[in-house]
């Protein structure tokens, strides 16, 4: 299905008299970012572009989607003419997917004619204001679990379609797994899935429904204990599957409370092993209140697709150079800066990030930059004889060039915005797909892990780096 007609009437009303002023052909670059993160946020999580490329090939103008233009008046015949041929044929420079990322830096580059360029702005907004959201979103509640897993549950709290899409955006930011079942097929996140209290409802007894589900699923299966009693519930559910019982899910109540009696009632039974999942209105909030309780993992629902209170990364999509001349807004409050830019993060010699630096993309030298604070640097200390997380991501992804820039110390800086489609065409097919979603799911790990411990906080505060704006070549 196309996606030409996924945009806004303006960026034709553009185009049509782009065409009619000769401004259509120039040569320009466009750039997203973000003025700021959501309030007491400390990174953001840049995803969307596997989607994006697949969004992109699709964006063609056939007979059915002019004809809608037409009815529509958004078109005369000369602008129909020439979106009948259009292929965006420009390049485009971006983060890479799950990337950490904060404000006032460009995280994609759109480089073409302005006639190209600019039909792709809502596409590419409506795709990475959503997916960034969620992925930031689900960022941090990963970080607040602290090693226990998190399930993405939230189809039924969004568009059918936005499911899919918080679903794979929840994946690539450490979410073990998902409901959706679309997600699965689509992008290979791993499916999960209980039972409601409707399937307890519809049988007799509590103990009916539970034999029905281990007879049907086996004794690994996951109970959920909270429809009358929690712990008549749990006594049935460990009836029912014996001590090997998977798991139960607890969706109601005082969620610490009732895992802390759980855990004692089931070790009680000899269901050691039985785990317990929480699920209920969950946030990284309610998560991180909860790191002292028994439980095993979270199932997070509404709050993870709607962004945990910041439903869009606020990412913008601006004009900064035009035939090679820098370009800039000077609006109060929306000021832009001009000229295409490099994007460099600087690593100390252990490979904790230290600093952003956003320089013109002719610089090849990257300045000094004020060391952060060394509480805010310091990577915890790895098992004897083991590299750290940072270390292992210095290592394997930071590769010093001679034009680094490096200074005393061995710090190391990693170019951030890469080329993802030179002359219309994508630089790798497997930035799409299972693959792009499994790709962007491991460099999250480990660019995450090179981050400042303040990045795991998720109280409010300030970025965890700073971002250094230089005109210094």
């Amino acid at each position: 299905m196309s996606t030409a007609l996924m945009t806004d009437h303006y960026e034709l009303t553009m185009l049509r008299a782009a065409l009619r002023s000769g401004a259509a052909n120039r040569h320009v670059v466009f750039e997203v970012f973000t003025r700021s993160l959501p309030p007491g946020r400390r990174f953001g999580v840049f995803a969307g572009t596997g989607r994006l490329l697949e969004a992109l090939a699709a964006f063609r103008f056939a007979p059915p989607e002019l004809a809608a233009l037409r009815a529509a008046g958004a078109v005369d015949d000369d602008t129909a003419a020439w979106l009948a041929d259009y292929r965006f044929r420009g390049d485009i420079r971006a983060f890479a997917e799950g990337e950490p990322f904060f404000p006032g830096t460009p995280v994609l580059a759109v480089e073409g004619t302005f006639a190209e360029s600019v039909l792709l702005e809502t596409l590419v907004l409506s795709i990475l204001n959503h997916d960034s959201a969620i992925a930031a979103a689900a960022a941090r509640m990963v970080a607040a679990a602290g090693g226990r897993p998190c399930l993405e549950m939230g189809s039924r709290r969004t568009h059918e379609a936005a499911a899919v899409a918080a679903a794979r955006a929840a994946y690539l930011a450490g979410f073990a797994a998902s409901s959706n079942l679309e997600a699965a097929r689509t992008y290979a996140v791993p499916s999960v899935g209980t039972s409601a209290h409707a399937f307890t409802l519809v049988h007799p007894t509590e103990a009916a429904a539970f034999a029905a589900q281990v007879a049907a699923l086996g004794c690994d299966t996951t109970l959920l204990v909270d429809t009358y009693d929690v712990a008549e519930g749990i006594a049935a559910a460990v009836a029912a599957a014996g001590p090997q019982l998977g798991a139960i899910r607890i969706d109601s109540g005082d969620l610490g409370a009732q895992a802390t009696a759980a855990r004692a009632q089931l070790d009680g039974l000899g269901a050691t092993d039985t785990r317990i999942i929480v699920t209920g209105d969950l946030d990284e909030h309610a998560i991180a209140r909860l790191a002292q309780a028994p439980v095993d993992g979270y199932g997070v629902g509404t709050s993870l697709v709607t962004g945990s209170g910041a439903p869009t990364a606020g990412f913008v999509y601006k004009l900064v150079e035009v035939d090679g001349i820098a370009v800039a807004k000077k609006s109060v409050g929306k000021t832009s800066r001009g000229g295409r830019k490099r994007v460099v993060r600087r690593h100390d010699p252990s490979g904790r990030a230290v600093a952003d630096v956003v320089l013109p993309a002719y610089a090849a030298a990257v300045p000094a930059v004020p060391a952060a604070p060394a509480a805010a640097v310091t990577a915890a200390a790895p098992a004897a004889g083991a590299p750290s997380a940072a270390t292992t991501f210095a290592a394997a992804l930071l590769p010093v060039a001679a034009d680094s820039g490096l200074r005393s110390g061995g710090a190391r800086d990693r170019e951030l915005l890469r080329p993802i489609v030179v002359g219309g065409e994508p630089v790798d097919a497997d930035l799409v797909g299972p693959t792009g979603t499994r790709r962007a799911r491991e460099h999250h790990g480990r660019a995450f892990a090179a981050l400042p411990p303040t990045a795991r906080d998720v109280r409010f505060g300030q970025p965890c780096l700073p971002v250094v704006h230089t005109t210094r070549v």
